[in-house]
């Protein structure tokens, strides 16, 4: 969600800082700041704005931003409380001036502190509830900063990633979290501090994750790392290996259509060394489970949210049809409050493509209170989900900034497929079944790649339909969740009101808003349900709908009741939700393009929700 970035090193802080918040643009944000620190003593500079990057670039221009400033700390936010104007930008400022702070998250716990604050006399600037955490760092001060940060985190209820300096320390940066991400990069006389690890790696590729608890103290050559009582702890120091390049947008418009390109190699990255069609099964060594251990699996329980519950419900099918194994796929944010059933050898597969999804990352925890094996489903290494879990597997898809989840959705997919693969290998499948399996999901990258090539009849189609205010989007079966996935696409970025419905839903009441201006997307490829799908988008024409099929090459029936036709190539049912999602993310990126709508930074959207 918010942007965290914070530097202490040789060189110059702003230009890192600025740098820093450039990278984490794609994250959604309504404004940016920056606070610098001088000399021992000197007052802080803060520069903060309403709006993008560019216009805090104009700002500092016209300012008298020191050229020698020791650290400095950087914020994009995304409005929670108080909306976007320059007040409740950060980075906020402790009432004597000598403390400034940026926070990522929500202090469930704020009204109060302010209330108490307020009566000691402290005067509020902001309608934020980041703002008391500044006042309370004042409040705790006797002269130790890292004590000062740590008695006032003790007082704070909710989720929190700060990062905080002080021009009495104008060398050290004092950082916290719990529930909001927090990475430091550590590199050669140099320490960058971030919310994501794409602020990081153009520095180093050294980093150090926090846990929920912990506290470090920052130099340009030190990182201690202890617990809010001042315990010292250790954390490992993890290298992460995500390409560069990959985080530019490489001569493509935007971050999604480079990412839905990417999809043919993402697939590959993740099934690469994975899978054992000799022997027809796969190989996971991040579950850390014996075949003894997945013989006594009873039911599996999915959680996520957004375009990852979408994966999940795939899921559900995959582990049912392929392992045996009874399956649910519920809403992350349900799972905590429902009070769920953890039966005895019960796993919880926890999917999120940043890892620090807050819902999923709550369920993860609940699961785990009451028992439940839980195995993380991520894209991001280090991140709290994958270090909550403790195992899992990694997607391996390479970073994706585009706000919009496009290659973390087919990577999700192909995970799950070979999870299924492995544990119905050793369940139910033999030899041969599981090299048919092994071997179909070997052909995935290509299958993309075939789509991609197919591109500008996608393009075409899109723009047809790009003026229309409504869309709804059917399919059965593997298709379903598919369905759901292309109108969450449509909608995200190109603002049109799409839904998605099981295909026998429409004549349980939707059906009645259909006439010729609310097309039907509908995804008949090769699926059980395929004949009584033809006959829903029959009954879609019949009311004057204009019909989009998505079908397999060669399927000539589908001409018969489908007013545009996009070809996707043969592929079991199983997973024909890769191709048919790839083609409603190229569907939905034209369709927003033609509509002039902001691509990669879709409005009151945040690439990584951290906040429940």
């Amino acid at each position: 969600m918010c942007g965290i970035i914070g530097y202490a090193g040789s060189q110059n802080p702003l230009s890192v800082l600025l740098a820093g918040l450039r990278r984490l643009e794609y994250r959604g944000y309504d404004s940016a700041g920056i606070a610098l620190t001088r000399g021992e003593n000197d007052r802080l500079f803060i520069c903060k704005n309403r709006g993008k990057i560019t216009d805090l670039e104009q700002k500092l221009a016209r300012s008298s931003a020191p050229v020698d400033a020791r650290a400095g700390i950087g914020h994009t936010r995304w409005a929670t409380h108080g909306e976007p104007s320059e007040k409740n930008a950060h980075p906020h400022l402790s009432q004597d001036g000598r403390f400034a702070i940026v926070h990522n998250g929500i202090i469930e716990n704020y009204a109060d502190l302010r209330q108490n604050l307020s009566k000691r006399g402290f005067v509020f600037q902001s309608d934020t509830d980041s703002e008391v955490i500044a006042h309370l760092i004042q409040a705790c001060y006797e002269g130790d900063f890292k004590s000062a940060v740590a008695a006032a985190v003790r007082n704070l209820e909710g989720t929190y990633g700060i990062a905080v300096v002080c021009s009495m320390h104008p060398d050290m940066i004092v950082v916290a979290r719990k529930g909001s991400p927090i990475v430091i990069g550590v590199g050669d006389g140099e320490t960058i501090i971030a919310s994501d690890a794409s602020a990081v790696i153009q520095h180093t590729r050294h980093a150090i994750f926090l846990d929920d608890g912990d506290m470090a103290c920052v130099t340009c050559n030190k990182v201690d790392v202890a617990s809010l009582s001042n315990i010292p702890v250790t954390r490992e120091l993890t290298h992460i290996d995500w390409d560069v390049g990959r985080l530019e947008k490489g001569g493509y418009e935007h971050f999604m259509l480079k990412e839905i390109h990417e999809q043919p190699q993402s697939l590959a990255d993740s099934i690469r060394g994975r899978l054992i069609i000799e022997e027809g099964t796969s190989k996971l060594s991040g579950l850390r489970m014996e075949a003894a251990d997945i013989v006594r699996i009873r039911r599996a329980l999915i959680a996520a949210c957004g375009t990852s519950l979408y994966a999940g419900i795939v899921g559900k099918y995959l582990f049912e049809d392929i392992a045996g194994i009874p399956a649910d796929a519920q809403q992350a944010a349900e799972l905590r409050y429902r009070n769920p059933i953890i039966e005895p050898e019960t796993i919880m597969l926890a999917i999120s493509q940043s890892g620090e999804t807050a819902d999923t990352l709550a369920a993860v925890r609940e699961g785990i209170r009451k028992g439940a094996l839980v195995l993380g489903i991520c894209n991001v290494v280090g991140s709290s989900i994958a270090r909550a879990a403790g195992r899992g597997v990694y997607l391996h898809a390479g970073p994706e900034i585009g706000v919009a989840s496009t290659k973390a959705f087919s990577s999700q997919v192909a995970v799950l497929a070979m999870m299924a693969l492995l544990f119905g290998r050793i369940r139910r499948l033999s030899a041969t079944e599981g090299a048919g399996i092994a071997s179909e999901i070997a052909r995935l990258p290509q299958i993309a790649q075939e789509i991609l090539n197919g591109e500008e009849e996608i393009r075409k189609t899109a723009e047809k339909y790009a003026g229309v205010r409504d869309f709804f989007f059917i399919g059965r079966g593997y298709l379903y969740p598919a369905a759901l996935e292309g109108a969450l696409k449509l909608k995200e970025i190109s603002y049109i009101h799409a839904e998605g419905y099981h295909a026998a839903e429409l004549k349980h009441g939707p059906i009645a808003l259909l006439d010729k201006d609310v097309p039907v997307f509908a995804a008949v490829a090769a699926s059980s349900g395929r004949i009584k799908t033809l006959a829903n988008m029959q009954e879609c024409r019949a009311r004057g709908a204009p019909v989009i099929a998505v079908a397999t090459d060669g399927d000539e029936s589908v001409a018969a009741v489908a007013d545009d036709i996009i070809h996707i190539p043969p592929c079991p049912e199983y997973l024909s939700p890769i191709p048919v999602v790839i083609v409603e993310q190229l569907f939905a990126y034209y369709a927003a393009k033609a509509r002039g709508c902001p691509i990669d930074q879709p409005r009151n959207l945040a690439k990584s929700v951290t906040v429940e």
